[in-house]
């Protein structure tokens, strides 16, 4: 990280729009404290979920979550966008289909939505930690559809933990607005990586209702080294 800061620094600056990120299974607004004040750095409005520890989504936590949103976007009077790392992307992604009037875009990290519940190494821990079944708490959402916003899917494939194919999302015809970014990394590291935190940067910087996909082969030539053809 600290050889890549002064680049880091050079990312598209943000326009002062509240950012909610939420943690992965079993973490605390403490992990995402690093990936928060980069992007204070660089202009944007950023917050923790707020909820102590992420153990999956137990009585009142999708509750809260709402009103989090909810309450940034009445008091900015403008659209919040959302991150989440692994578990924590899928809140996002399902707040962002219950509120897209609220939401601007939805950025995940290494998030499972695409696969069978059970494709990651971490299932058991949510069961036990949630004290929900993976299984029919899957059956209750469409996890593979995205959100009516631009939602972009950072993942890689070493991730180790979630089966990469989990993290792939195909673009629908209802919604021309999803895209996939590949980065190299470790599932605990993702939120961590330089080339994530850019990708994120990158993302969040783009004018409301004025999206395009990633330009992985910019920024002179070199971000095709540090961001694989997620198609090949």
């Amino acid at each position: 990280m600290l050889p890549a800061w002064p680049l880091l620094q050079r990312a598209p600056a943000g326009d002062g729009h509240s950012v909610v990120v939420f943690p992965g299974l079993s973490a605390s607004d403490a992990s995402t404290v690093p990936l928060r004040r980069y992007l204070d750095s660089i202009g944007h409005d950023t917050h923790g979920w707020q909820q102590g520890f992420n153990f999956g989504p137990r009585a009142g936590v999708l509750d809260a979550a709402r009103r989090h949103i909810q309450a940034r976007c009445d008091a900015t009077g403008r659209k919040v966008s959302l991150i989440g790392w692994s578990l924590g992307g899928v809140y996002a992604r399902e707040l962002a289909k219950e509120m897209p009037e609220s939401v601007r875009c939805v950025i995940t990290l290494g998030t499972p939505f695409a696969g069978p519940p059970k494709s990651t190494n971490a299932w058991r821990i949510y069961e036990l930690t949630s004290g929900r079944n993976i299984d029919r708490e899957a059956e209750r959402f469409q996890l593979h559809e995205a959100p009516p916003v631009p939602t972009t899917s950072v993942f890689s494939r070493s991730d180790g933990i979630v089966a990469w194919q989990g993290s792939v999302q195909h673009p629908a015809d209802h919604n021309p607005h999803t895209e996939n970014i590949e980065v190299v990394a470790s599932h605990i590291g993702i939120g961590l990586n330089p080339s994530a935190w850019w990708a994120v940067a990158d993302r969040l910087a783009q004018p409301e209702d004025q999206w395009r996909p990633f330009d992985r082969q910019g920024l002179r030539g070199f971000k095709g080294l540090f961001y694989p053809d997620p198609h090949r």
